[in-house]
């Protein structure tokens, strides 16, 4: 036999270098690059991620510098219920944390976008729609613009009058002396404005009214005078609100009484200080009842007793006393309409109180099902993040509403006026709940600038909602119809598909502020949701998934994280390298589609082939002079019938004779001896590279998985090709059978192609029934 070695080299030659040169061939095709860019989907994001430094790391947790200033709140606050006024007075003391001396302070007034000439009621274009509803139409073009937005009364300091100037939403605090770092500033202010009504004039604060018994109910958050953020991203986070864009706060303590008519029942941020002297005998006694319940609500203020309050208007009024620690802002709901329901929660050991708060128009739905979700919402996060930290979460019952604060949220969800309500308002209520209750962990806790980045509170609770609704689903397997799962909104792949594959004029990347996107639902909401969910499931697994999530939780609890901080914990905790994956779903606006292109069925023989020698030759060897096998395709003149069925064994005698020469009898056993191979060509039209998934059904009908790592697509962004070696005739290929990536195009993913409906056309229909 010829020299071993020199035999060995070009059966590896033959059965690698053979895919690589395919493979260098193909790299052609891809664009060209300009000058010395690097368009590789792989390279690292440095370009986009701050350098860092001594406040952030490059792991993505807080430095040894890292700093957070801070703003407490000492609040008189008095709610008129027949003019639907609030009038404020607060002493704010703001404490300058930061290495920075402060020549100004910046307080948002957010109530201001309701002002009647606010420059952001005409922040839209508008036209003339063709056809409109009779309530649209005048609400467009014969209504008044709402009289809101705060009037400052005082701003002083010592008694002094404070010079100030007021920018739209924004109010700038002169000093006469810079705050040096490590002081602290206090002033005084007063203010007062007209309350919305949020049915009529939209917005995440204001009242309904209730004709039927002419009451209200009132949702108040924004009601004051906010300290912006100031930290080292970019000093002073002094963005204009213009509607869509949420809130960047710094945290504190809070210390608010609420004066309102004293039949009145109120739910509020912060725990409640004189709970005797604004609940009844009954009530409390129902409240001590709540605090060992665990397992079913307490009703502490009946719907009985709450029709009875709604005949009369007290002229008298109740003074609600609350304090909050470390928290970002506040919030209060209150109505003599309400029914108020609790139930302790064991959260890892902890009792936490919750609590919902509603009118009679939400039962019986609101009885039945809110409270068990903000439970089972608690323990859900709980266990993604960590432990829920706050005493108490309340769920309050508002039409049209979704809104969160500190300890407290706003929930649609209303039943027909008969009492009954579909499965579609079931699940909506419940799901919004869940969702407004987990933003308390995202952003009030882990504290996000959603001004700037709303993904970054609404996509990362979108998705451990997605968790918390499939664990409330089997917390409570009686709300489900049987063998179903909880049908969650956003999170499953295929649901994010009809927005991916849009219209590009009317997607953003997840990557930018929420007043410049079209559809800010997918684009903050689904999309990140979904990614994660992807990443979760299909990229790094469940368990180093979960890890680096929690790690991040943690890191930021009551800190206030960026992007990048995100990003880096993720690969920082899990060692899992995901540039490419952020780059593809957060920064771009590009799609998932992969498929296949070409299948190839190849035997292997000892008779030498003219493209087998031509590879030889290519590479300085004498065909005559090298014992080796070669790979014939089904298809190619050179093809022989007897070939077909037969192992590599058996076609090649030279490869069996090396086999034998070169390996033990022990080695040879554990050899594989193939019998079929394939060269099967995927193709990825799509922009996002994704871990390829690979369903494969032999001839006797077993099925096999195989998952192929992203970083197949590293050298080439359009085709890869992979060898099959098997023992098993292949009779059918399905890319991404359990459409688990978002791919936009299934018509590509079967071979042989397959023209009967796809899952996901069958997914589409599902959706439509």
């Amino acid at each position: 036999m010829k020299n071993l070695q020199y035999i060995s080299f070009f059966l590896v030659m033959l059965f690698i270098g053979g895919a690589q040169a395919q493979d260098s061939e193909t790299q052609e095709q891809q664009p060209k690059q300009e000058g010395h860019e690097n368009n590789n989907k792989f390279r690292q994001l440095y370009q986009y991620f701050a350098t860092p430094n001594q406040y952030r790391t490059g792991a993505g947790a807080p430095g040894e510098a890292y700093y957070q200033n801070q703003a407490d709140y000492k609040m008189d606050i008095v709610l008129d219920d027949k003019n639907t006024r609030l009038d404020g007075e607060a002493e704010v003391t703001y404490y300058n944390n930061s290495p920075d001396e402060l020549e100004y302070l910046w307080v948002q007034l957010d109530q201001n976008v309701r002002k009647k000439d606010a420059p952001a009621l005409e922040r839209n274009p508008s036209g003339m729609s063709p056809v409109a509803t009779p309530e649209r139409f005048v609400e467009q073009h014969m209504k008044e613009n709402f009289d809101g937005g705060f009037n400052i009364v005082d701003l002083k300091h010592n008694g002094k009058k404070l010079n100030y100037t007021i920018n739209q939403t924004m109010l700038r605090i002169d000093l006469e002396e810079p705050l040096a770092p490590g002081e602290s500033f206090e002033f005084d202010m007063k203010w007062w404005y007209n309350i919305n009504n949020h049915i009529t004039d939209r917005a995440r604060s204001g009242y309904e009214y209730f004709p039927k018994d002419g009451n209200n109910t009132y949702v108040i958050a924004q009601f004051f005078p906010r300290m912006a953020v100031y930290n080292d991203v970019e000093g002073w986070q002094n963005m204009q609100f213009w509607g869509s864009g949420e809130f960047a706060l710094p945290f504190g303590d809070y210390e608010v009484n609420i004066t309102v008519p004293a039949d009145h029942i109120m739910e509020a941020t912060g725990e409640l200080q004189n709970r005797k002297e604004v609940y009844t005998k009954e009530m409390m006694s129902r409240y001590e009842q709540a605090k060992k319940s665990y397992d079913k609500p307490v009703i502490v203020r009946t719907q009985a007793e709450a029709e009875e309050a709604e005949k009369s208007f007290s002229n008298k009024t109740k003074t609600w006393k609350y304090k909050a620690e470390m928290v970002r802002d506040f919030g209060f709901s209150t109505s003599r309409k309400f029914i108020l329901d609790m139930m302790a929660t064991d959260v890892q050991g902890k009792d936490v109180m919750a609590i919902s708060l509603y009118p009679k128009e939400g039962n019986p739905l609101w009885e039945e099902w809110s409270t068990k979700a903000v439970a089972s919402t608690l323990k859900s996060y709980s266990k993604q993040t960590f432990q829920y930290p706050y005493p108490k979460a309340v769920s309050v019952h508002a039409r049209n509403q979704g809104m969160e604060y500190p300890m407290i949220c706003w929930n649609y969800g209303r039943p027909d006026e008969d009492g009954t309500y579909s499965d579609r308002v079931k699940f909506g209520m419940i799901s919004v709940i869940i969702h407004e209750i987990g933003h308390n962990f995202f952003p009030m806790i882990v504290n996000t600038d959603e001004r700037q980045w709303g993904w970054m509170d609404e996509g990362l609770n979108t998705f451990s909602q997605f968790l918390a609704e499939q664990e409330f689903g089997k917390e409570y397997p009686e709300a489900i119809a049987p063998e179903e799962v909880y049908p969650s909104r956003r999170g499953i792949p295929a649901k994010i598909v009809p927005y991916m594959r849009g219209n590009q004029k009317y997607i953003a990347p997840i990557m930018s502020n929420p007043e410049n996107v079209y559809q800010l639902g997918n684009n903050a909401y689904g999309k990140p949701a979904t990614a994660l969910n992807i990443l979760r499931e299909t990229v790094m697994g469940k368990e180093l998934f979960d890890h680096a999530y929690k790690t991040f939780a943690q890191r930021w609890m009551f800190k206030h994280p960026t992007p990048e901080d995100f990003f880096r914990t993720m690969e920082d905790a899990s060692a899992v390298d995901l540039d490419w994956f952020w780059r593809g779903w957060f920064y771009t606006t590009e799609n998932v589609d992969m498929g296949i292109k070409e299948v190839k069925k190849l035997y292997i023989t000892d008779n030498a082939t003219k493209e087998g020698k031509e590879f030889l030759e290519r590479y300085g060897a004498d065909p005559e002079e090298v014992e080796a096998v070669y790979v014939v395709e089904e298809e190619s003149e050179e093809f022989d019938e007897n070939l077909k069925g037969k192992s590599a064994l058996e076609n090649s005698p030279t490869l069996k004779e090396y086999v034998m020469d070169n390996f033990s009898e022990e080695e040879r056993a554990k050899l594989k001896d193939p019998k079929y191979f394939y060269q099967v060509t995927f193709e990825k039209p799509g922009g996002i590279p994704m871990p390829l998934i690979v369903e494969f059904t032999y001839a006797d009908g077993s099925t096999e998985m195989k998952r192929y790592p992203v970083q197949l697509w590293r050298m080439n962004d359009e085709v890869a090709s992979k060898t099959i070696a098997t023992n098993k005739e292949i009779t059918k290929m399905v890319v991404d059978p359990n459409l688990e990536t978002a791919d936009i195009d299934v018509s590509n993913n079967t071979w042989p192609k397959e023209e009967t409906t796809s899952k996901f056309e069958e997914f589409k229909e599902s959706l439509g029934n």
